[in-house]
């Protein structure tokens, strides 16, 4: 490969997908990750894009939901590219409406999806026994179901991007020298080597566990939410349960008591899950900056670099439509990134 016009560090879906839109305008692309591809939250098993609820409308709401209506043709396109599938659908979420409160709250949020939405998805009370077993319980006997919601497999993804890199004739090394304009996607290590450097905090690693079930729930069954746990089913006849939420931690990668409290939480909330076999337990840690938003744009202490980092949750819900503003200020030096998206906001 000729010399590299954008070196990302960085592997993870922050990374690759940022790499993917500048390679898609024509630009030589370097990856490079000390650790591998998807090490760190990327390689996880859940995959859930939920949308924030449509109420109390925000920058960080309308880029969430600008980037979930790209979706379907980004991944479409890596995909092609690449030749490998990224278990992407736009399958929608059943969640419990259990009293008279949840069900006023979902009738607003009904109405405001109308608007928020721009009727290009919705926000539906439904009936729980129109789905059969697949539904949490809900005392009511009622759903909230959106629409908008979709699900991929995180480690798939990944490979599907790059597969869909190195068609373009990218490279994805664990080491090498850094060439062209930087960007660096270094998830939470990288938040953590960045607080030291500026002798402030700026963001810090969450670690999270999950587990996935071998039940097939049928390749469009929507994904569910209850008792602050989603259930994800994905296109290879798999279930994926999460998560732990977990600031404190000694080893990033080991599952414990946690995860079992989850696992058997989910089985109470979803009987139809009371016999699956768990054939994985994993855990990780998912990069949070200290706005809670993503942190993108110039680097704060490089000069001419930039950072993409922060996705904590909901990263590859962001990741389409982040992919494409990177590539606009990285590429062509348009800045389009919300003001609290940008390292200031998580630096003062």
């Amino acid at each position: 490969m000729a010399m590299a016009d954008i070196t990302v560090y960085g592997a993870g879906i922050f990374g690759l997908g940022v790499a993917w839109a500048c390679a898609v305008r024509g630009a030589k692309v370097q990856v490079i990750d000390p650790y591998g591809v998807g090490s760190g939250s990327s390689g996880g098993v859940v995959g859930a894009l939920a949308p924030h609820t449509p109420e109390n409308w925000n920058d960080k709401k309308q880029f969430q939901f600008e980037s979930l209506m790209l979706a379907e043709p980004f991944w479409r396109g890596v995909e092609t590219a690449g030749g490998l599938s990224t278990g992407y659908a736009r399958s929608g979420r059943l969640q419990p409406l259990n009293d008279t409160r949840a069900l006023e709250f979902a009738e607003a949020r009904s109405e405001n999806a109308k608007t928020l939405w721009q009727g290009r998805a919705r926000f539906d009370i439904v009936a729980a026994d129109s789905f059969g077993d697949w539904a949490p319980k809900s005392e009511t006997g009622l759903l909230a179901f959106d629409t908008l919601s979709g699900r991929m497999h995180p480690r798939m993804t990944c490979a599907a991007l790059v597969a869909a890199l190195q068609s373009k004739g990218c490279t994805i090394a664990t080491d090498g020298k850094p060439e062209g304009k930087v960007i660096e996607a270094t998830g939470w290590r990288g938040l953590l080597r960045l607080a030291e450097e500026m002798d402030q905090p700026v963001g810090n690693g969450v670690k999270g566990q999950g587990a996935v079930l071998d039940f097939a729930a049928g390749r469009d069954a929507p994904q569910l939410f209850a008792d602050a746990l989603h259930i994800i089913p994905h296109s290879n006849g798999t279930i994926a349960i999460g998560s732990t939420t977990e600031r404190d931690f000694d080893d990033p990668e080991s599952t414990d008591a946690q995860l079992e409290s989850v696992i058997d939480r989910a089985r109470l909330a979803f009987p139809v899950l009371k016999d699956a076999p768990v054939i994985e337990r994993w855990a990780g840690v998912r990069p949070r900056a200290k706005s809670r938003a993503p942190m993108i744009g110039h680097h704060p202490t490089r000069e001419g670099a930039f950072i993409v980092n922060g996705g904590f949750k909901i990263g590859f819900g962001m990741a389409p439509k982040l992919a494409e503003i990177m590539a606009d200020l990285v590429l062509d030096g348009i800045d389009q990134i919300p003001e609290g998206f940008k390292p200031e906001a998580s630096i003062r």
